[in-house]
């Protein structure tokens, strides 16, 4: 494909009481710009979603003064940005832009949002017949661990391995929520949330945002930065279709497939991902539905330290992820983008830094586990 990624910038803030949400995005397109040795005059393709005030992209883009000859502001929940570059590669083949921007930000943590309240908008068609019953956001996904712990045997110190590699991570995070490393007990320790997910197998709030910016080869080699492109990319949609749905699979199964097929790539050439962990078990659904081990396989994949960067198996989320470090919007997809391409160009933290990353994956699951949902994965490269 042909969109090269120049530009990334993750927003230091985690409170942000003293901004709006336009100046978060605002403050995200310049440093990501910056980063890029570029300006918002260069951008003539703009990318955003639903964390985007006003109508679709029609207020940031006043906002910011751009003149994009391309816009798009699809929206399937937090993995939107991981689509996003998709379609922003695409755009750049297509001839439909040169400069790429995406962006995301907000402040629920300043604003007071309660966590899961957004998911029970009265404005959602299916609440008239899922209100009644209570499908709050934790209580969804604990629905789907459950499940998976029924079918497979999968346990609870199991998913507090996820957090504990995660928060291992973390400490190297400068901006981290949550920088501190806990242990499987202290996860376990932690006040039951939703049975079985404890408090620390939930991502943190927090404000904030980031922004990366694409440009066609030609503009990627004059700007002397390290070169990542786009390789590959899938999205699906999950819903539960008269309840038939198996709640212990994702769209990721689908959107993975894709994202494979088109880089012509499998599982064992990943050396490094990140993915959505809004829970500790998104996490370990992400693992087995893109295929890194069987369905059912996941708890072991993960236990012992199989996350960990120069430990395990597979270094998963090496800023520290949702779980620990950042959740802006109560979205995370545009955090798992920039880290990959850190690792991809060699610029996360030496402590976390996967040697020789060429080849990295960004995945995201955005909505409701288990029930309407849609997942978007993103293969990159480091090239020459």
């Amino acid at each position: 494909m042909a969109g090269f990624f120049v530009g990334a910038y993750e927003h230091p803030a985690r409170l942000a009481t003293d901004k709006s949400a336009p100046m978060l995005h605002a403050e995200v397109a310049a440093g990501a710009l910056a980063d890029a040795a570029l300006t918002l005059a260069d951008v003539d393709g703009y990318f955003c979603a639903g964390d985007s005030p006003g109508v679709g992209p029609l207020s940031i883009v006043e906002y910011l003064g751009i003149n994009p000859r391309y816009v798009d502001s699809t929206d399937i929940g937090g993995s939107s940005p991981v689509l996003h570059v998709a379609k922003a590669a695409q755009a750049i083949e297509m001839g439909l832009c040169d400069v790429a921007l995406v962006t995301l930000a907000g402040r629920p943590r300043a604003e007071g949002d309660r966590p899961g309240g957004q998911v029970q908008l009265t404005t959602f068609p299916e609440n008239e017949f899922e209100l009644p019953y209570g499908p709050y956001l934790a209580a969804s996904y604990a629905l789907a661990a459950r499940r998976h712990m029924h079918e497979y045997g999968t346990t609870s110190e199991q998913l507090a391995w996820i957090k504990v590699a995660i928060s291992q991570h973390a400490q190297h995070n400068p901006h981290a929520r949550l920088p501190k490393p806990v242990t499987v007990e202290e996860v376990l320790a932690s006040p039951m949330v939703a049975d079985p997910l404890h408090r620390l197998d939930c991502c943190v709030i927090s404000d904030g945002g980031g922004a990366v910016v694409l440009a066609r080869e030609e503009i990627a080699r004059s700007l002397k930065r390290p070169l990542v492109k786009l390789r590959g990319a899938g999205h699906a949609i999950g819903y539960q279709r008269g309840f038939e749905m198996d709640i212990t699979r994702t769209a990721g199964i689908a959107s993975g497939q894709a994202a494979y097929a088109q880089a012509g790539l499998t599982p064992a050439d990943i050396q490094y991902l990140s993915t959505y962990d809004s829970f500790t078990v998104t996490v370990l659904f992400a693992i087995e539905d893109l295929g890194f081990c069987a369905k059912g396989e996941g708890g072991r994949f993960v236990a012992d330290n199989g996350l960990l960067s120069g430990v395990g198996r597979l270094p998963v989320n090496t800023d520290g992820g949702g779980l620990c470090s950042n959740h802006p919007a109560h979205r995370g997809g545009m955090t798992k983008v920039i880290e990959t391409v850190r690792q991809l160009r060699g610029e996360a933290h030496p402590a976390v830094q996967v040697p020789n990353c060429t080849l990295a994956m960004s995945h995201g699951t955005g909505g409701v586990l288990g029930q309407r949902h849609g997942c978007a994965t993103a293969i990159l490269e480091r090239v020459a």
